[in-house]
């Protein structure tokens, strides 16, 4: 078996990465690509966390743009979290990975609420956890809700698993120039206002020195070539 250069990781991932190409909703053979990948990795024998988005089934934003308020439009994107934590965990029960869902929301039919040691203790048992809810408080995102589990389990690494093979110092699908960056830090990725993730989530993984990693999810092994420490995507360090 390899040597991990990274040994806990969190992987954060887009709602959008469940959804049908083109479409809003829930498609399983995307969580079954998904989960396919984390088996791989999990097999190498490292300790995985995910946080999942849903925006595939809810946008704060679209509501709070009609006049709903904030605070109920962000709780409801925290339902639709959990929402796609549950078809993650099913796709992942499914191929053999022993998996449990927490939620920052408590739904104790449902899921755990979430313990920090408990999930830890998870980790090191062999089960992958799945953070669901967010922060469990409306005005952050799950960039954020990321960042600060990475912090509170001691990840070795949060990746970003995006559609989009590392960060550039402009939207490449709109500028065939744009530069792509190996490495670079948290300081520049603030000063030059890369869209990567929230500006909480970059200063909390700055503050506590924890390097992000943003990635091709549906390039072929990128999750476990990061893991190995090979060159993938974008790496962000303190």
């Amino acid at each position: 078996m390899p040597d991990l250069k990274f040994k806990r990781v969190l992987i954060k991932l887009s709602g959008e990465s469940l959804a049908p190409h083109g479409e809003v909703g829930i498609d399983p053979q995307e969580a079954n690509r998904i989960a396919a990948q984390v088996k791989e990795v999990f097999e190498l024998g490292a300790d995985v966390a995910i946080v999942i988005g849903g925006g595939n089934l809810w946008r704060g934003k679209i509501g709070i743009e009609v006049g709903m308020d904030q605070a109920t439009a962000d709780y409801m994107g925290m339902l639709a979290t959990i929402m796609n934590s549950l078809v993650l965990m099913d796709a992942l029960e499914h191929i053999g990975v022993t998996t449990r869902v927490q939620t920052a929301i408590e739904m104790r039919s449902v899921a755990e609420p979430y313990i920090r040691r408990r999930a830890i203790r998870h980790m090191e048992k062999k089960r992958v956890v799945i953070f669901g809810g967010g922060t469990g408080n409306p005005y952050f995102t799950t960039d954020t809700a990321a960042a600060l589990r990475a912090v509170e389990i001691n990840a070795d690494l949060l990746i970003k698993a995006t559609k989009v093979d590392g960060i550039y110092d402009s939207d490449p699908h709109k500028n065939p120039d744009a530069r792509r960056f190996d490495k670079i830090s948290y300081l520049e990725v603030l000063s030059k206002q890369l869209q990567v993730m929230d500006a909480t989530a970059i200063s909390l993984c700055m503050e506590n020195n924890v390097p992000l990693m943003v990635l091709n999810l549906w390039e072929k092994d990128s999750l476990r070539n990061a893991l190995l420490g090979q060159a993938v995507g974008t790496l962000v360090v303190p």
